[in-house]
């Protein structure tokens, strides 16, 4: 039986006015259309996952089948409903969840249970079955501990959990998961995809999966490609995700186990493609093999080079101590940081990876004041320790040169030099046009800027960011595209060319190429005049590929700091404390098992050009 189908379903967010405006002479349509002419069909307890780049069209797609937007033209039925009649609305929501990129737009409630309870409460679901529900929810999503917690005292990773147990809780027939995955450390997002696997397999629930992350297509029964509103591949995830040049043409890349394998081959070492760490290693381990080489011993690794001495000059960071409490002297209290300790040099490209609710994002808050130490609040009095008590350590905090734990420190200046990108950066927009948006933190910190200064400014960060200026000053920041609106909004934080960029999970919820080009154009700003660059993340990759030095946060202390190459060489270690490594490190474990050892720096390329060296020397063992 058909769970969805689309017939030539055309969608246009242009209002009937800007439609009329946009017609030619002839009265020809020259709509923008989000969907154009989407024929589209879902079997019954399918597992469907949807690619595409950022505003090819999925989110639309996914909205328009549970009902939250009416096509301008077409036909669709869900369930054997006719999505198009509002009659049949109420039971289609009902049984067709659907879960956000971002949680803070589906929170409905102050405690987490009752936001759980809020969609299985509406739907008239008896209040006993309701208490089961929530106990399943929260247990599939790992968040039964947080079942009396506020939402907004969640980090971002928790909020999308709990977003996802309350569709989870009215058990749907169908799913649709938009990103929902994208915010979460590898661990959550591993618990999210197993529950939703289950549920499919053993529920016959349908799912529709619109992800970034080929190895969770690779899960699906079935993988569409979407480009510019319209289906443009379709077939089994493995086929689909192998057509390197044709998903160029869409925007989009061939995952890492495929272009490790293809670009081994066009160097000269024929590597079939593998779509995993083991089928890779296995498919190198055959290529050698035929070049005579069976085993390899890896070189000694260096000895580990003694930390440089940190600054607490421009570019550096030092932390000793640093403790934050959220609801401090409420039964709220939480310790979001508990003794941090860390040094980030000048000159650093620095990752922070950890669980989430390990303490990442309020560390780097804390790095432009956002977040004071109590000793920089303008009403703190030092407290006399008690008697016969020692003397509690002192916290010490110096960003830039600035000492934050000072309540005499110029934070406006400060601001002005530590620059902050957060989560979803688009949500930082708020101006009436690009031109006004961008210039906003330029006038806030210098108020004898002239007009002729912002506009050079305004024009040099928006090329920076690879936009071109006299096309899109005039804008409205909310007519733009996602990756538009992410780029502009970076563009008003690197406006005043600070001296150190601080950025929350810079290319979540990116296509490929997208996250590709935003890593590009840090190393760019990095290289120019930015003395360091912090990224807070969940993609080993992304910090192995691109950090010089990485953190690991957990219970909010700093367990470790050192390269990724170090971070990432014990695999197990890892894996066992719920955090994921790079598929580098993966595959370089996977060739020690069958007696082939590569050391290198876990960058792809380095892989390569070590793989690809091994593979140029004779005969019997040798150092790789």
């Amino acid at each position: 039986m058909e769970a969805i189908k689309f017939e030539q379903v055309r969608f246009s967010y242009e209002s009937d006015e800007r439609k009329d405006a946009n017609q030619d002479v002839f009265g020809l349509d020259k709509v923008d259309y989000a969907l154009d002419g989407v024929d589209f069909v879902v079997q019954e307890g399918e597992f469907v996952a949807v690619l595409g780049h950022n505003g090819s069209g999925k989110s639309t797609l996914a909205r328009l089948t549970n009902g939250l937007l009416t096509p301008s033209s077409g036909n669709i039925t869900v369930l054997g409903l006719d999505a198009t009649d509002e009659k049949y609305l109420f039971e289609i929501r009902k049984q067709v969840g659907i879960v956000f990129q971002n949680p803070d737009n589906q929170t409905v409630a102050s405690i987490v249970e009752d936001d759980i309870a809020f969609g299985p409460e509406n739907v008239g679901i008896p209040r006993d079955e309701i208490g089961k529900r929530i106990d399943f929810a929260l247990n599939a999503v790992g968040m039964q501990e947080f079942r009396h917690a506020t939402p907004s005292r969640l980090s971002g990773g928790q909020k999308q959990r709990v977003a996802i147990a309350g569709v989870l809780a009215l058990k749907p027939k169908v799913m649709i998961l938009d990103e929902a995955t994208a915010m979460l450390d590898p661990r959550g997002r591993k618990e999210v995809i197993d529950v939703v696997l289950k549920l499919n397999k053993e529920e016959n629930i349908t799912v529709i999966l619109i992800t970034h992350f080929p190895e969770e297509a690779m899960l699906a029964d079935r993988a569409v490609v979407m480009s510019e509103g319209k289906i443009v591949l379709q077939g089994a995830p493995q086929e689909i995700l192998s057509k390197g040049d044709e998903l160029k043409k869409f925007s989009l890349t061939s995952p890492k186990p495929i272009r490790i394998c293809r670009e081994l081959t066009e160097k000269g070492l024929t590597v079939a493609d593998g779509m995993d760490a083991e089928s890779v290693a296995e498919n190198i381990r055959a290529a050698l093999n035929e070049r005579g080489i069976v085993t390899a011993q890896a070189a000694e690794s260096e000895e580990p080079s003694k930390e440089v001495e940190a600054t607490d000059g421009k570019g550096g960071v030092v932390c000793e101590n640093l403790t934050y409490v959220y609801n401090a002297k409420s039964p709220f209290a939480t310790y979001a940081l508990n003794g941090v300790d860390l040094q980030i040099h000048a000159g650093d490209f620095f990752g922070i990876i950890g669980h989430t609710g390990s303490g990442k994002s309020t560390f780097v808050q804390h790095l432009n004041a956002l977040l004071k130490v109590p000793t920089a609040e303008k009403k703190y009095k030092p407290k006399k320790p008690k008697k016969g008590k020692p003397q509690p350590p002192k916290t010490a905090l110096t960003v830039d040169g600035y000492d934050l734990t000072d309540k005499t420190t110029d934070f406006r200046e400060l601001r002005s030099k530590v620059g902050m990108v957060f989560q979803y950066p688009e949500y930082q927009l708020f101006a009436e046009t690009v031109l006004e948006d961008v210039a906003f933190g330029l006038k806030n910190f210098r108020k004898d800027v002239t007009d002729e200064e912002v506009q050079t400014a305004v024009r040099e960060a928006l090329e920076t960011v690879g936009l071109d200026y006299e096309e899109i000053k005039d804008k409205s920041p909310f007519d733009l595209s996602g990756g538009q609106k992410r780029r502009v909004a970076i563009a008003g934080v690197i406006v005043t060319k600070p001296e150190i960029l601080v950025l929350d999970e810079p290319a979540a919820g990116l296509d490929p190429l997208g996250k590709e080009e935003i890593m590009s154009l840090l190393h760019k700003i990095r290289s120019e005049w930015c003395k360091t660059v912090v990224i807070v993340s969940h993609d080993m990759d992304e910090i192995a590929e691109n950090c010089n030095r990485a953190a690991i946060f957990a219970d909010g202390k700093v367990l470790r700091t050192d390269t990724p190459k170090r971070l990432f060489a014990d695999v197990d270690r890892m894996l066992d404390a719920g955090l994921d490594v790079p598929f580098t490190a993966k595959v370089c474990k996977a060739l020690k098992e069958k007696g082939l050892e590569i050391s290198c720096d876990f960058t792809t390329q380095d892989l390569i050009e070590k793989t690809y060296a091994l593979a140029q020397t004779k005969g019997g063992q040798k150092n790789a």
